[in-house]
């Protein structure tokens, strides 16, 4: 008989934002260390874990000279739970961003594998927070702070944890909180991860300094064949009834790609819409101001469709930059292997401009990305790009009597720090086209 291996990983990772230091007074954050230490303490009392088990983590932890990147990526790669203590300046924070976005990337991965739910963020009021001051991935959130008490909604828990008049309330919402955290880490049960180098990873909460605002409209366009109009001989478990049910990465992956393109979309505080390229063709009519940032996922067996592959060579000679092609091509689809330097050279001869346009890591994007692993860690460059060049490129409208101002430049999800996933050896690709 097979014994299961114990499960000793972090039960819930802190997530807060640091309190500058004012007057030479005492550390701001020692309250939110108090808080971590009673979590930690109702959490090994609930549990089974042995002695020397972490219960939790927060950053004070990482000792001086640690390197912080890799350790932060370790821990948010293995913690079964990720607790953002909410407040204004939280989501004004770029590092907290990276972590829920860190996290938030294992969830989607696990449910793009298991096409089952899969939550496991577990919000606390540090401080209130308007409804306005929510950015896209935390609005979305289903979760009852009353379920707390009414004096953990008005006052967060840094309210009731500094006034002594309401320590009862405190004692009742943090045991609440960490019976929170052990259901859903015991239930959940998310895998982990392949840990991210915070150096390199965008914000959940879009670019610093962009504001929270309403989340920035993102299409993801599917041009692909149904299980109906397949070429001869193609396998039809990698389709649907329509192109939005492609799964390219089947059987590892048993959500349909479009889906898991848009919960990363949504990862990055974009509010995402899927269109099919078969849909509203009268507006891919000429070359037109561009209505919304676009990413084109694109199956190389769609051109062996005649008509559809005419229409993405006229779409392709439109030149519309704002709209990155991202290529699907699963590495262990043997039929997709069999005919790849076919179907490359076919697409390179239909769409050439979108083959070689945009930054490096858009080629890559273009020849072919390997696996699910891959297109999560590439979606948020072309993001970026799709982004950048449609702000470059969207009809201006001046105040009436006014004069049209300079475009303000959008910086994307990832900033100015560009990462190229090793799919495809980069080293001979020109930069911007």
């Amino acid at each position: 008989m097979t014994q299961q291996r114990a499960d000793h990983r972090p039960y819930f990772f802190l997530s807060y934002a640091h309190t500058p230091g004012y007057g030479g007074g005492s550390d701001p954050d020692m309250w939110v260390e108090r808080l971590f230490q009673d979590l930690c303490g109702h959490v090994m009392a609930m549990t089974n874990l042995p002695a020397g088990s972490p219960a939790g983590f927060m950053d004070r932890e990482i000792r001086s000279g640690e390197g912080w990147s890799e350790r932060l990526g370790n821990v948010l790669a293995n913690c079964r739970v990720f607790v953002p203590l909410f407040s204004p300046r939280y989501f004004a924070s770029e590092m907290c961003g990276k972590e829920w976005y860190a996290f938030e990337q294992r969830a989607i991965h696990h449910r793009a594998r298991s096409n089952q739910p899969a939550e496991a963020i577990v919000p606390a009021l540090w401080v209130p927070v308007q409804p306005s001051q929510l950015p896209g991935p935390a609005e979305r959130l289903q979760f009852n702070h009353r379920d707390f008490g009414d004096r953990y909604v008005s006052d967060g828990l840094y309210g009731l944890i500094k006034l002594t008049l309401f320590a009862q309330d405190y004692e009742q919402a943090v045991y609440h909180l960490a019976k929170r955290i052990v259901h859903v880490a015991d239930t959940v049960q998310i895998g982990s991860g392949r840990p991210l180098d915070f150096r390199l990873v965008p914000s959940a909460f879009g670019a610093p300094g962009s504001g929270v605002g309403v989340p920035r409209p993102m299409r993801i366009t599917i041009a692909a064949p149904t299980r109906h109009d397949l070429p001869d001989g193609r396998n039809p478990e990698y389709y649907g009834d329509n192109p939005q049910e492609w799964n390219p990465y089947h059987p590892a992956a048993a959500r349909p790609l479009a889906y898991v393109a848009e919960e990363l979309v949504r990862s990055l505080n974009y509010q995402a819409v899927i269109t099919t390229f078969d849909e509203e063709p009268g507006q891919r009519e000429g070359k037109q101001p561009p209505s919304t940032p676009e990413i084109l996922l694109v199956d190389r067996w769609a051109l062996q469709d005649e008509d559809l592959r005419r229409r993405l060579a006229a779409f392709d000679k439109e030149n519309r930059p704002w709209v990155t092609m991202v290529v699907p091509w699963c590495r262990e689809d043997g039929q997709s292997r069999a005919a790849e330097a076919e179907l490359t050279e076919k697409l390179e001869r239909t769409m050439p401009v979108k083959m070689r346009q945009g930054r490096a890591f858009c080629r890559v994007a273009a020849k072919g990305v390997p696996s699910m692993e891959a297109f999560g860690q590439i979606l948020p460059q072309v993001v970026e790009v799709a982004a950048q060049q449609y702000l470059r490129h969207a009809t201006v409208y001046p105040p009436a009597g006014g004069r049209p101002s300079e475009r303000a430049r959008l910086m994307g999800p990832m900033g100015s720090t560009q990462f190229i996933p090793d799919m495809h050896d980069p080293a001979t690709d020109a930069e911007d086209v």
